[in-house]
């Protein structure tokens, strides 16, 4: 196993360098420059922002920028924000936890959801029960994302009044009590149950067709013959074959919900990274913006490699090459 994830990182390697070639062409591509914002601050004159453009280094060569910004990047030095002053570094640290805090949760229910429902619909397809799940696999995936959020939002925060509709805690908590992080649970629970409410369907679905698929299989008819109970044939037997394309994905789902849902983080106002990527594309904050879209694709290259690993896992009859 250790030689496998080992082979993984290896063959990671000329991905991250083909992916920073292509962000860092693309946020050439973009209008304006990273020192662009500097221009609505009226205490600073367009000569003051040409001369920051020299001593930076944007006169240079593509191929000496994108050296300089990838070697930075490596050694964790992701620049500085124009627009707020601050230190990439630092803005991405203010917001990281409460993104990884959503996205743990966010993949908590939505296995917990998805995992039961999937299992029982398969097991008893066409029953009434059945056809209820497929209705609401049916509107999870039609209904737009932002429409969902926003009902959300006015039923659950506004009308009924349960839950926070912004922020990642309220005013006037100690940082390290326990009242402090009820609060902060308080404030994931709706983006959170919103997410997985929508990001069960597909999952359901894989499941309850395999379910139905593997109760066909040889293997159960014989297990059936063997006089082994129905309920051990399920947890025992299908259950473990039918959960095998949920677990391919099981690492794209981690960390694509890593990576900050933009949609979710911003109408909700929760400040993770999401939101910090929409807010500095608006501001064209492009240091800040460079470094999120390279996080993200890092972190979809892990959550390749991570897939592959589960799976090996789960199944030991694939082999990795």
């Amino acid at each position: 196993m250790w030689k496998v994830i080992l082979k993984r990182l290896i063959i990671m390697i000329p991905q991250l360098f083909i992916l920073s070639i292509l962000v860092f062409g693309l946020a050439k591509l973009m209008p304006g420059d990273p020192f662009s914002g500097l221009a609505e601050n009226p205490k600073i004159s367009m000569e003051q922002i040409e001369n920051i453009r020299r001593a930076k280094g944007f006169y240079d060569p593509w191929y000496v920028q994108y050296y300089r910004w990838f070697t930075d990047f490596l050694k964790g030095d992701f620049g500085l924000s124009y627009v707020s002053g601050k230190t990439v570094g630092t803005m991405i640290g203010e917001r990281i936890w409460n993104t990884l805090n959503l996205s743990l949760l966010t993949a908590v229910l939505t296995y917990a959801i998805a995992i039961p429902l999937g299992m029982y619909a398969g097991r008893y397809n066409n029953s009434k029960a059945d056809r209820a799940i497929n209705l609401y696999t049916f509107i999870a995936l039609s209904i737009p994302n932002f429409v969902l959020y926003l009902v959300m939002i006015v039923v659950f925060g506004f009308m009924l009044g349960l839950f926070p509709t912004s922020g990642s805690v309220d005013l006037g908590y100690q940082a390290g009590t326990l009242s402090y992080y009820i609060n902060k649970l308080h404030h994931l629970i709706l983006p959170a149950t919103t997410m997985a409410l929508l990001g069960t369907a597909g999952t359901i679905q894989y499941l309850r067709n395999e379910v139905i698929e593997s109760k066909q299989s040889d293997y159960v008819k014989t297990a059936r013959s063997k006089g082994v109970p129905i309920k051990k044939v399920y947890s025992g037997h299908i259950f473990r074959n039918s959960i095998l394309p949920i677990a391919a994905f099981f690492g794209f789902t981690i960390t694509g919900l890593f990576a900050g849902g933009i949609f979710v983080e911003t109408i909700f106002g929760y400040p993770g990274m999401g939101e910090l990527f929409y807010k500095s594309v608006m501001d064209r904050d492009y240091s800040v913006v460079t470094t999120l879209m390279l996080f993200s694709g890092m972190l979809t290259l892990i959550g390749s490699a991570l897939s592959d690993i589960i799976m090996a896992i789960v199944d030991p009859r694939i082999k990795l090459d």
